[in-house]
């Protein structure tokens, strides 16, 4: 199969009226800028985020803050803090019993209940405590951790049901079932593993194709995701057997990738200043626009019920940390 030709970077006006191709034809935006909600007290790198849809509040892992920003979306200005934390990076947010769980890494796991946010319980897992995702089947927390390691957390006891060893660190990974999927950069490696049996049943080598580190799963369409920073390559992958369906150029510096199911994209996040579209059609995958970002900014989140994708900016070049709020065309 040719593969789609890879977008040039677009700048900011370009990311408002429209990309260009190398073939010249003019491609619009796949998302506009709607507005930026700044942070101003922020600084250094941050991390992952999470959303609670009943108080429409977004959380931000500000990493390099020690602190977890949290955001009144509605309002467009910061609600509250977390602070005292070392490194946060992963964040979930537990719909059944209204916590927040903050992974970070010092090796703790922390819970954070209801509209106040007051600390319930911490669970130690060592080190490097770091991805987070909710079964939704169970309600259980899966965190990955330290050298190699899945721990199933029981989210009303606040204990470690389970831990699942790994052959290096899990970095970006998905809940599919009883199934997880791990990208372990270290090792060059996408693992699947058997939750229930608490082992790796599956090992899909990546090649020479470096720093995979985030990952998507579209559950219906039963195809996984991934980005790889060097070369800076989309790979679409099916499920459950491993067989690499796609391998397409993408921007720099990945750090996150979600499916926006009703448009049938995939949307990519990259610290190069950039976000890709892809859109699905009969042949596959496609490239399908870019829109300007910033430098740096390369996490965030696709918030489904309120279809906008959220990207987390921080400061740099005399601008302050920010969410840069994203609708989609």
């Amino acid at each position: 199969m040719k593969l789609p030709l890879l977008l040039l970077p677009v700048s900011i006006a370009a990311a408002a009226c429209g990309a260009s191709t190398a073939t010249g034809i003019d491609v619009a935006p796949p998302l506009a800028l709607e507005r930026t909600i700044t942070l101003p007290e922020v600084r250094g790198r941050i991390d992952h985020l999470a959303w609670d849809s009943a108080r429409r509040r977004l959380f931000v892992a500000a990493l390099g803050n020690g602190s977890v920003e949290v955001i009144d979306v509605a309002a467009g200005r910061q609600a509250g803090r977390i602070s005292g934390l070392h490194e946060p990076q992963g964040l979930a947010w537990l719909e059944r019993s209204q916590e927040l769980a903050v992974a970070s890494a010092d090796g703790t796991v922390k819970f954070y209940a209801g509209a106040t946010l007051e600390l319930v319980a911490t669970v130690n897992l060592g080190e490097d405590a770091d991805n987070l995702r909710i079964d939704p089947q169970s309600g259980a927390l899966v965190a990955g951790y330290g050298s190699g390691g899945l721990a199933i957390i029981d989210p009303v006891s606040h204990q470690v049901a389970r831990r699942i060893a790994l052959d290096g660190h899990p970095e970006g990974f998905q809940l599919d079932g009883n199934r997880a999927y791990v990208n372990i950069p270290d090792r060059r490696q996408i693992v699947a593993v058997d939750l229930a049996a608490g082992a790796v049943v599956q090992t899909w080598p990546m090649g020479l194709r470096l720093m995979n580190f985030p990952m998507s799963v579209d559950r219906e369409r039963r195809v996984l995701a991934t980005a790889f920073r060097l070369p800076a390559r989309l790979m679409i992958i099916d499920l459950p057997g491993g067989g690499v369906r796609q391998i397409l150029p993408t921007c720099g510096d990945s750090d996150d990738l979600f499916f926006d199911s009703r448009r049938s994209r995939l949307l990519v996040i990259c610290g190069a200043g950039e976000l890709r579209a892809y859109s699905l059609g009969p042949q596959g995958y496609a490239a399908a626009g870019a829109a300007a970002t910033r430098t740096g900014a390369r996490t965030g989140l696709w918030v489904a019920d309120q279809e906008r994708l959220f990207v987390a900016a921080r400061a740099a070049n005399g601008q302050p940390a920010a969410l840069l709020v994203y609708r989609p065309l």
